[in-house]
């Protein structure tokens, strides 16, 4: 009987197999997804019955059971290698240029679609597949095996039982990206802002549900390792894994000279908006493997590929208003309200203005057809006005002379571009001071979000930062989305942020020209708050750093009597007045960072960016934000890019996250 379960469990996995190769792979299905459904329940009922004969290939193995406590490291035998990129037909012609002098004339290329997604490898041990990782910086990834099973064009065993590591890209489909975005925004949660961005989100979910959920996809364009085979170019690589049932894009195409390669950019930069998932450029990659291994790879990218990206898409659309909004520091800034139009994957209606000067440079008026583009693919911006499709009907815009949020005047400081509202009673600088205080930088509060916070002001539960030490449990349970749970979290939180060093209250309080830096300098030199208060101009401009603008901002700052009086609020609440951090003149000489230049780049998993940055300044290391010649040490964590990059171009040297934390505890 029991033979008869197992030959009946094995037939029914090789049809599953079967079909989710013909409708995810080939887009191909022989059968209506009844029947597909009909044979995985069946397939479920008999390894329910019989647990003994399920296996991890299994089909109804792709979601994992119990969510994830973290992701694993995991080293690249082979470096998952970034490109070099080109921008126009001069680089291309550089490119080729060089790589027929390392390789000869006699030189084709293989042209493919530049996914925007998340660079993965996948592993397969006898045709079954084993792991899953994320590039990571290059050399180290993460296991993100459990959320790659849910990818339902990755087989989980392989047509043919070799081992085998493939590299490609998980990207997320246009439509899996529309609807994920719809019911983010139903829920009231702050949609994604692009399908790159919502692939890598769902890819490194801890609980694997959530990523089957969201309908990823997959593109395998490389071979990293095959065991027992030899391959003889890229072209013959990509027929290989796809004859072994892993999915390929159909498009790439081999050229014979430059020339080709330009007509295939051509054509795909005019049939980009028509592909079902988004592309932001074309990979060149020389065919013949022995002439890639003769032209080698610098310290960070091969010299046998390039990138070429895509200009920054620009498209029109109408100025239907503009609004303004009032920051912490009673700024007035102009937004672009536009008539909804995708750009780069993403439905944009807003744009920011920036200022006054802005608006009147670029000549905008309200009714005006204009271009926008995002900068860095990322942020909307106007490009500029169509003058010339102006019909008689659009109207000029001026910023108004009072503030939206209290109807004060609003003034302009002579030598600054910006309109501001001066009222330190305005609802709306309250507000945004009150969500800079309790942000990661300042006090810290997790919990207490922008959206938080607006509906605790809204409430009355709240006018200034004080108010918030006051608050009770009876004031929050009757807030929207606040359970138990969550009260006495946020409780926790807000108690917890007592006890932050001086520099971080400082920060918090949004003092002009005083920054995070500034604020730590100012908290190590005069130890406590009142020390601070009591400081003269000459007290403060002696502190290498402080100039004095910021001196004549802090003075005035704390000659304020409401200033005064909000300060021994928080003392009376018994918030930490003093410096806590240790002191920069006595830091251990034998600290492996001591009296080093220090850069963090990439996403670090078990330090926040804030908590790596305050570890090793307390050891005596500077933590800057750009790489040069005169830094020492750069920290890559995953997903690490153009400082990376430039690190070992300078051969600088390089830690991984483990590094870092054996030097911390060291």
């Amino acid at each position: 009987m029991d033979e008869n379960v197992e030959k009946k469990i094995d037939s029914l996995r090789e049809l599953l197999d079967q079909y989710s190769y013909e409708y995810y792979v080939l887009d191909r299905p022989s059968v209506p997804d009844s029947e597909y459904d009909r044979l995985l329940q069946e397939l479920i009922h008999l390894e329910k019955e019989n647990p003994e004969f399920i296996t991890p290939d299994s089909p109804t193995q792709r979601i994992g059971g119990e969510p994830l406590k973290g992701f694993t490291k995991v080293q690249h035998r082979i470096p998952m290698m970034s490109l070099a990129n080109a921008f126009n037909e001069q680089d291309l012609r550089e490119f080729d240029r060089r790589v027929r002098q390392g390789a000869g004339d006699n030189v084709q290329y293989v042209c493919e679609l530049k996914f925007d997604g998340l660079a993965v490898s996948l592993s397969y041990e006898n045709g079954k597949f084993v792991l899953g990782a994320t590039r990571g910086n290059g050399t180290i990834g993460e296991d993100i095996t459990s959320n790659l099973k849910t990818i339902r064009s990755i087989p989980l065993k392989l047509k043919e039982p070799v081992t085998i590591e493939v590299r490609g890209e998980a990207y997320m489909p246009k439509r899996s990206f529309e609807a994920l975005n719809k019911k983010r925004e139903e829920n009231g949660e702050e949609p994604f802002a692009n399908p790159r961005n919502a692939a890598a989100g769902s890819l490194r979910q801890l609980d694997p549900k959530i990523a089957a959920e969201r309908q990823l996809d997959i593109f395998l364009y490389g071979i990293g390792e095959f065991q027992g085979e030899t391959i003889e170019s890229h072209s013959q690589g990509l027929e290989r894994i796809q004859a072994l049932g892993l999915k390929t894009n159909p498009k790439w195409r081999r050229c014979e000279s430059i020339e080709e390669v330009f007509a295939y950019i051509e054509e795909w930069t005019e049939k980009r908006p028509e592909l079902p998932y988004e592309i932001d450029g074309i990979v060149i990659k020389v065919d013949n493997i022995s002439q890639q291994q003769q032209l080698g790879t610098t310290a960070k990218s091969p010299r046998w590929s390039i990138a070429y990206k895509f200009p920054a898409e620009e498209v029109v659309t109408k100025l239907e208003g503009i609004e303004v909004s009032v920051g912490r520091t009673g700024v007035i800034t102009p937004t672009a309200l536009l008539t909804p139009v995708s750009v780069a994957g993403t439905t944009v209606k807003r744009a920011s203005l920036h200022n006054e000067d802005l608006i009147r440079e670029k000549d905008l008026r309200i009714g005006d057809q204009v271009v926008i583009k995002k900068a860095g693919d990322i942020i909307p911006e106007v490009v500029n006005v169509l003058t010339e499709q102006r019909t008689g009907k659009e109207e000029p815009y001026s910023m108004p002379a009072h503030c939206p949020e209290c109807n004060s005047e609003l003034v302009r400081i002579e030598g600054e571009v910006a309109l501001r509202c001066i009222n330190p009673k305005c609802p709306a600088q309250i507000r945004e001071g009150l969500i800079h205080f309790v942000s990661r930088n300042a006090m810290n509060i997790d919990g207490l979000g922008e959206k938080v916070i607006t509906q605790l002001f809204k409430n009355a539960l709240i006018e200034d930062v004080a108010d918030l030490y006051h608050l009770q449990y009876e004031d929050l349970i009757q807030m929207e989305r606040m359970g138990d749970k969550s009260v006495n979290n946020l409780l926790d939180a807000i108690n917890a942020s007592k006890e932050n060093s001086l520099e971080h209250l400082l920060f918090g309080l949004g003092i002009r020209h005083v920054g995070a830096k500034a604020a730590k300098l100012l908290a190590q030199n005069f130890k406590t708050m009142d020390n601070l208060m009591a400081a003269s101009f000459e007290d403060l401009i002696a502190i290498n750093e402080v100039g004095e603008k910021m001196a004549d901002a802090i003075l005035t700052y704390f000659q304020n009597e409401d200033v005064i009086k909000l300060i021994n609020e928080l003392k009376q609440y018994g918030l930490n007045m003093r410096y806590n951090g240790p002191d920069p003149t006595e830091t251990d000489e034998n600290s492996p960072f001591s009296n080093k230049t220090i850069v963090l780049t990439g996403k670090l998993e078990k330090l926040s960016r804030n908590e790596a940055k305050e570890e090793i300044e307390k050891r005596g290391g500077k933590v800057t934000g750009s790489v040069s010649s005169n830094t020492d040490i750069v920290i890559a964590g995953a997903d690490a890019g153009s400082k990376l990059t430039k690190a070992r171009d300078l051969g600088v040297e390089v830690w991984d996250e483990e590094q870092l934390l054996d030097a911390l505890e060291g």
